[in-house]
């Protein structure tokens, strides 16, 4: 039995492999030794590729939506943290403590513009 792969197979070589299933198809007397390379076992391992396929595109989508939805709820969440800070500072004035409990900088905390003086040539 060959070992189990981790990576997906290359779509042509699929397509390749699909051809030749069909062409399979058409020698009547083909009869191999081994029943796991038989007609009705390469499509049923077939259909189950197909199905496994249709599966993986499904949970892609999925994944997809549930991220859209995530960045979403993350985004709205953020835009009502920022209102919030906002009214803190409408409720609490600029230079309260409550600023300071939100992660916004009180009046006082900010650093006082200095005069720049003019090089002397």
């Amino acid at each position: 039995m060959a070992p189990q792969r981790r990576n997906h197979r290359i779509p042509t070589e699929i397509d390749a492999d699909r051809l030749a299933l069909q062409l399979l198809e058409n020698l009547t007397d083909y009869n191999p030794s081994n029943p796991a390379y038989s007609i009705e076992t390469l499509k049923m391992l077939e259909a189950m590729l197909i199905q496994a396929t249709r599966a993986e595109a499904q949970a892609r989508a999925a994944l997809e939506a549930a991220r859209e939805r995530a960045s979403a709820a993350a985004w709205a969440f953020h835009e009502a943290m920022q209102g919030a800070k906002v009214q803190v500072q409408a409720q609490y004035g600029t230079d309260s403590l409550a600023l300071h409990a939100v992660g916004l900088k009180r009046r006082s905390e900010r650093k006082r513009p200095t005069r720049r003086v003019p090089p002397s040539d």
